[in-house]
């Protein structure tokens, strides 16, 4: 992967899935910037901590990352057992507001990836809906339609991975056509991470036991990361608008 002299924000760097894309992007040549609300634990070029829940903390924390960088990657969230109100700040809202606040800073030819789920598959039959959020510019505007639009707590970290897929899919080709940045999802099924038993248990164990025959088991960091860093790097250039399944072939099973 060519990925040497670029510069990557990875947000979620700290564990799981965004600790083993700093790795990966560092193995590769690139310079990685990590964004967090906890310290890291790995080597990294740059760090800048910051509540990505927070319009405010997150324009912050732009104004303290280089003038120019060559990708962005998404990877911070919180899981489905998490305050519903908090979910949508950080999963959906928080991540379109730090992608929107970034994007004038990447370089022609640079890349926005974002970590979706294989539990936002159902994004049709909600397509209008997320559609019509995903039009809504702003933070604050985005809260007040979803306040007058509610979203089932049992159901909200499945929505907001829709969301996220529709979003990046109705916004992406109008960012390449102004900007030449891409912006791309990846979507992986159960990984072992530190907040798998969270993802669990949202789930309930009906369904995590009606899953598990689906699937050789649940995927490793490591098997994630390098497709995130394949669509920051230059091999991937004419990829634009997709959501990426890394899932072991989990959701072919639901065909």
């Amino acid at each position: 992967m060519k990925l040497t002299n670029k510069t990557i924000v990875v947000t979620g760097v700290s564990s799981g899935i965004g600790a083993e894309t700093a790795r990966t992007l560092r193995a590769h040549g690139a310079t990685v910037i990590g964004v967090d609300r906890n310290e890291p634990s790995l080597s990294l070029d740059g760090f800048v901590q910051a509540d990505l829940s927070h319009p405010d903390a997150i324009d912050a924390a732009v104004q303290q990352l280089p003038a120019q960088v060559d990708g962005l990657c998404n990877i911070a969230g919180v899981p489905g057992t998490a305050d519903p109100q908090l979910l949508a700040r950080v999963n959906y809202l928080g991540l379109r507001h730090l992608s929107e606040a970034v994007l004038p800073h990447i370089r022609e030819g640079g890349a926005i990836v974002n970590v979706s789920s294989v539990l936002g598959a159902e994004w049709p039959q909600r397509l209008e809906l997320h559609r019509a959020l995903g039009l809504v510019n702003g933070f604050a505007a985005g809260e007040a339609w979803l306040r007058d639009n509610p979203v089932a707590d049992q159901t909200c970290y499945q929505y907001f991975k829709e969301a996220l897929i529709v979003w990046t899919q109705i916004q992406a080709q109008p960012w390449f056509m102004r900007t030449s940045v891409r912006m791309n999802c990846v979507a992986p099924g159960p990984v072992f991470t530190p907040i798998l038993n969270e993802f669990v248990t949202m789930l309930g164990a009906e369904r995590a036991q009606a899953d598990a025959h689906r699937m050789k088991r649940p995927a490793y960091a490591d098997e994630i990361a390098p497709v995130i860093a394949f669509l920051c790097a230059d091999e991937s250039r004419w990829i634009n608008g997709v959501n990426i399944a890394v899932d072991g072939g989990l959701a072919s099973t639901y065909l």
